[in-house]
């Protein structure tokens, strides 16, 4: 038996923002809290949510105190701003940082307490209370987070999560078109982390056939778009593929887990402040290199799936140029390879091992056990640049 859990009320499309009042009438909310980040205030992609929600008579208020990979003072900031007000909906618009933020300022503003104490690793506290209602527009394709019930923060060198079902999205509405404006760089970050989301999730040992269906469908969809989307960011068509694989990867990974990329990129992020996106990027041909062993039959698949034939290819041949083929697209969208390329230095390896170690809910879920040797033999291929497998 296979527990699956998705996101009650989700919109996916070109154009589909345009339901927006009409849910936001139907939650019968009258004053709203808009988290987004400053960049799209600047561009005005912000007026594309207020400006529909004044007109119907609803109060926004756009609090742009958001940054990427965001620290935990500022989801306490955010959620002792929203307990100061009377709100009754939060919007997030944004990358992964401002839906992460905007489900806890929903949910955790009408609990006891503070984010802190509700820390996967070392809160105390459990939530209680649904929240406000809450819906999820995101303007990048990567983070899945419109479809989850994660919110990931910051702490000195490490990441840490807040978890439950009531972070749930109440609607998600994915429209590509508010991904045109999205830079090269970050439109490669975001969809690699995009595909690592569904290639983690198809090996993931809590993998099924509902989310290796999602998984498949995302990894051939981002891994057919992502080049032309970080070329060419107005092709209706790459940045479409790009949004729909997303959220299919977002459910896949939500019901089966990421697992060792995941673990080693939090560290990067804590200790260089390396966006997530990047983290993922330059760890994964190295994690999934070093645990191929384990789950070589999902690596041909992955393969097929990112339209490589295998024919003529033993099934331990296929896992091998499935490794190849993920360096590639690294390289390809312009992502250093190796961590030299994001200037850290060798002498910090150990202390990323200590942190990567600690995230012992997401490594639970490799198709291979990865004890503190292993994590520092990955982190020091990754600073060479040379694929390494267990000794």
């Amino acid at each position: 038996m296979h527990k699956l859990t998705f996101a009650p009320t989700s919109y996916i499309g070109w154009g589909c923002l345009s339901v927006l009042p009409d849910e936001v009438k139907r939650l019968q909310a009258k004053k709203i809290l808009i988290v987004t980040d400053p960049f799209l205030l600047k561009l005005g992609i912000t007026d594309t949510i207020e400006k529909p929600l004044q007109q119907m008579g609803c109060t926004t208020d756009i609090y742009t105190d958001v940054e990427p990979e965001p620290p935990l003072e500022i989801g306490e900031r955010l959620v002792a701003y929203t307990r100061s007000q009377e709100f009754d909906l939060v919007i997030g618009l944004g990358g992964g940082s401002a839906l992460d933020l905007a489900k806890i300022a929903a949910v955790l503003s009408m609990n006891d307490g503070n984010v802190s104490d509700y820390l996967n690793l070392s809160g105390n506290r459990t939530i209680t209370d649904k929240g406000l209602p809450k819906i999820l527009i995101p303007t990048t394709s990567g983070t899945g987070s419109e479809v989850t019930n994660i919110s990931v923060l910051s702490l000195n060198t490490t990441k840490d999560v807040v978890t439950h079902d009531f972070l749930l999205a109440d609607v998600a509405i994915v429209d590509p078109e508010l991904t045109i404006t999205l830079p090269p760089k970050v439109t490669a970050a975001t969809g690699v982390d995009a595909l690592t989301h569904a290639i983690e999730a198809y090996v993931s040992k809590n993998a099924n056939p509902v989310t290796d269906s999602l998984a498949f469908k995302a990894i051939q969809l981002i891994s057919g778009a992502i080049r032309t989307a970080v070329k060419d960011g107005k092709n209706k068509q790459a940045r479409s593929d790009m949004s729909y694989g997303s959220y299919l990867a977002g459910l896949a990974f939500f019901n089966a887990g990421v697992a060792g990329v995941h673990a080693l990129a939090y560290p990067l992020g804590g200790q260089f402040h390396i966006a997530h996106g990047d983290s993922n990027a330059v760890l994964l041909p190295y994690v999934m290199g070093y645990i191929r062993i384990s789950c070589e039959e999902q690596l041909k698949h992955i393969l097929e799936a990112m339209g490589s034939s295998t024919v003529g290819q033993t099934q331990e041949e296929a896992s091998y140029t499935c490794i190849n083929k993920l360096e590639e697209l690294v390289n390809d969208v312009g992502i250093p390879s190796t961590l030299k390329g994001f200037n850290i230095p060798i002498e910090s390896l150990e202390a990323l091992t200590d942190d990567a170690i600690k995230q012992t809910r997401i490594l639970a879920r490799s198709p291979m056990e990865l004890k503190r040797d292993d994590i520092f033999a990955i982190y020091k291929s990754a600073f060479e640049g040379v694929v390494a497998e267990p000794h």
